[in-house]
């Protein structure tokens, strides 16, 4: 026993693995990326407190004389921004969840049910993702005011809800799905409708994640149709209701800046909540598809 303990004893202690420096470059690299993509929200939280008129005359100086935290009282009541904020969170939910469920289904559509002409269709379908907003403009407007849906919701929610990036991404998902789940599923007798709502939807959760924040983002982001479609001050979402922070006299900075500050918080938190979602859904269904 003595000697198992000297032995013990003269045995040399494990080295402590260092950073190596490779990884080490890696990180330094993260963090300056890091750094560069946060300095303009650092920038914009710092000049919403500032007075208007320091906004420029403090140069390259991010903090102005004093914080200004009357900006965010300013921009809450300068203009109807909590009708703002209500008419863009419900215009992006549910404008979101129209295209989730619209992707879903018609990916499922081109994935496992065979007719003829389905790759030329499915062409067609991606090619309507080259279009740009400004082509379909007027005649969407037309299509609208014959409906008599101009400044309404269904308006600034139906025409962009069944885009063809959504059923491109989850279709990709579904491409590399086995089909085992479904044949079981056919067995013990369940219908399609079924199957696609028990099993398919929840092995979707990270794409269907992804096609989720993307639609939100877009319309709670959206500005030249909400522009045209609307024309009371009521119904405006959140980037025409920023515009109304310039006028005649010129931008009032400071208060706009805080306004901004609040827009951005709910995209953030929802990007954020739902950060390992969206790791999963790019990396696995978003582009290994055949």
């Amino acid at each position: 026993m003595t000697a198992d303990v000297t032995a013990r004893r003269a045995a040399p202690a494990p080295r402590r693995r260092g950073i190596r420096p490779g990884r080490l470059i890696s990180r330094i690299l993260i963090c300056v990326v890091g750094l560069a993509f946060a300095f303009p929200f650092l920038w914009m939280l710092a000049t919403s407190l500032k007075p208007t008129d320091e906004v420029f005359a403090t140069g390259t100086s991010p903090l102005g004389s004093r914080l200004e935290w009357s900006n965010y009282l300013t921009a809450w009541t300068a203009i109807p921004f909590a009708r703002i904020l209500v008419n863009s969170f419900l215009i992006a939910l549910v404008g979101a969840a129209i295209t989730v469920t619209v992707s879903v289904l018609s990916a499922y559509a081109f994935t496992r049910f065979a007719f003829r002409g389905r790759a030329t269709l499915f062409g067609a379908f991606l090619a309507t993702m080259v279009l740009p907003q400004e082509v379909l403009i007027i005649p969407l407007y037309l299509m609208m005011q014959e409906l008599g849906l101009v400044n309404s919701y269904p308006a600034l929610i139906l025409p962009f809800a069944f885009g063809a990036f959504g059923t491109f991404l989850i279709r990709q998902f579904l491409l590399s799905l086995p089909a085992d789940y479904e044949e079981a599923a056919t067995i013990d007798g369940a219908g399609r409708l079924r199957t696609l709502v028990s099993i398919i939807v929840p092995l979707l959760r990270a794409p269907i994640s992804v096609v989720f924040v993307f639609a939100f983002i877009e319309y709670w982001a959206s500005f030249l149709w909400p522009l045209i479609i609307v024309n009371d001050s009521w119904m405006a979402t959140v980037p025409i209701g920023l515009q109304m922070f310039s006028g005649e006299r010129g931008t009032d900075w400071g208060p706009l800046m805080a306004a901004v500050t609040l827009v951005v918080l709910p995209s953030l938190l929802i990007v954020v909540l739902l950060q390992k979602q969206l790791q999963q859904g790019v990396s696995m269904g978003g582009f290994g598809g055949r």
